[in-house]
């Protein structure tokens, strides 16, 4: 009797299935009652395959002749790896016992990656590996998966030269028409600089002064970036804010005007250093620092044209001024700028600015604007009112609108065509004992520094009773009876 085996080792995928074959002789009067396989041999003891619970589900035998049997595994596993041996019985005796088997291995695709580290811009490859040959397939076509998806080589090699970071990712493999049996993933790990930098802000609407605003940095780096800096543009150059060793957020808590301006991030890991694109804070706010300016140098004075600018510090751009006369509470212009081309003495007085945008308003200080002109209205007037009696006291009083002031006053008393001046004496002219020989027109004159004003005339007439009282005879010389006479008495 004897046993051959149509292959002495087979290597089979794990989660395959596989069929071991055998031929075997006997003499004819001995009939094969039963034909079972056995993997394994204890003290002459034989357990049929098909009894084992670990094969009871996954064992069958197959007979062409009565001369020849198939053991068909599936789903095979790597402890499947044994040899496996046939027993035929007869009538007389059992035999397979003796005969060297067929030795089945099992093996798993495993993912080799060379070498086990890698970076950015070198060579890798990454093979599919068995721990023997398969003995259905000895040259195998290969499908690779990157994260599942089938990649184009059929090789069982992979090579990646020049490696990017894009190509890191799980890699499975799988011998073509065994699709269904991949490999275990292995990760392919690229280490790289910093690269795709961001610098960002999420805001649903505008950036607004005293609000709380986050600039976040973020950068795509292994192994992961362990520093970020970030920076604001100040004049040419650029000033260091602050750094962290996660993703970066820069918070300003209350955000203010001056926070205005260029920024930008930058990422560093040990492989090198990456910045960002700039991106800009662009902070709204209502009205500052309003003022109101006068465009004239020097004193001004009536006539002269003068232009009074609003200006005010706001973003967006103040859209509305008005300009506003203190004293009389008067809106003048609405416009930036207010020009006066002949100035009067009403011009004069306190103006204010009043700027506003969306976000609010807010008025400047006052500005005096001084119109400086000759004396206007000069006028005279006398009391007490009513008659003026001989030895009473008597105030004449000069009045005149002028800027500046009224720096000197002068009297005058009409004189027939002529007049007699008083001099200097100030804005009143005291009669303390007025007599009759006060009688007449008064006037005065008062001077600025710039230019005199006149009064028109007033009339003082002083009353008084009977004075130099005498007796006179007519005509004079000798008296002569019979002559006519003036009578005192008549």
């Amino acid at each position: 009797m004897n046993v051959t085996y149509t292959h002495q080792s087979i290597c089979s995928l794990k989660g395959s299935t596989v069929d071991i074959s055998c031929f075997y002789t006997h003499p004819s009067w001995h009939n094969v009652t039963e034909v079972s396989w056995f993997s394994k041999w204890e003290s002459g003891v034989t357990n049929d395959l098909s009894q084992d619970p670990e094969y009871a589900d996954r064992v069958k035998y197959h007979r062409q002749t009565d001369k020849d049997s198939t053991l068909k595994i599936t789903d095979l596993r790597e402890r499947d790896s044994t040899e496996y041996k046939l027993r035929f019985k007869t009538v007389n005796a059992e035999w397979g016992y003796t005969f060297s088997g067929t030795t089945l291995s099992v093996t798993g695709l495993q993912v080799e990656v060379t070498p086990a580290t890698v970076t950015e811009g070198q060579r890798v490859t990454l093979a599919c590996r068995t721990v023997c040959t398969l003995i259905d397939n000895p040259n195998p076509s290969y499908i690779w998966y990157k994260k599942g998806q089938r990649l184009t080589n059929q090789n069982n090699s992979l090579i990646l030269n020049p490696v990017s970071s894009e190509d890191a990712g799980r890699y499975s493999c799988a011998v073509e028409g065994f699709e269904d049996l991949p490999s275990a993933e292995e990760t392919l790990t690229v280490k790289y600089g910093a690269k795709n930098t961001l610098a960002s802000i999420h805001l649903s609407g505008e950036i607004v002064e005293g609000s709380s605003v986050t600039l976040t940095c973020s950068s795509d780096a292994n192994p992961p970036v362990d520093k970020y800096t970030c920076y604001k543009k100040n004049g040419a150059h650029y000033q260091s804010l602050s750094y962290g060793n996660t993703e970066l957020q820069h918070v300003f808590s209350h955000i203010q005007s001056s926070d205005t301006g260029e920024y930008y991030c930058e990422a560093r890991n040990e492989m090198g250093t990456d910045r960002s694109e700039s991106i800009n804070i662009d902070v709204k706010y209502a009205p500052k620092s309003t003022s109101v300016s006068v465009n004239f140098s020097g004193e001004i004075v009536e006539g002269s044209s003068v232009t009074l600018t609003c200006s005010s510090d706001a973003n967006p751009p103040v859209d509305k001024y008005t300009l506003v006369q203190e004293e009389c509470n008067l809106t003048k212009a609405s416009g930036q700028s207010y020009s006066i081309t002949n100035i009067i003495s009403e011009d004069r007085g306190e103006y204010y600015c009043e700027a506003e945008n969306k976000y609010g308003r807010l008025n400047s200080s006052r500005v005096f604007v001084d119109v400086q002109y000759d004396p206007k209205n000069t006028s005279v007037s006398v009391s007490p009112s009513g008659e003026l009696v001989e030895g009473s006291s008597v105030t004449l009083t000069c009045s005149s609108d002028a800027n500046p002031p009224v720096k000197r006053y002068t009297w005058s008393k009409k004189i027939g065509y002529q007049s007699i001046s008083y001099g200097n004496t100030g804005p009143q002219h005291v009669f303390n004992h007025i007599k009759s020989s006060d009688t007449g027109e008064y006037y005065c004159e008062a001077w600025n520094g710039i230019k005199t004003g006149t009064s028109e005339s007033i009339n003082i007439d002083v009353k008084y009773g009977p004075k130099n009282i005498s007796v006179s005879t007519s005509p004079s010389g000798e008296i002569v009876e019979g002559n006519s006479r003036l009578d005192p008495q008549q």
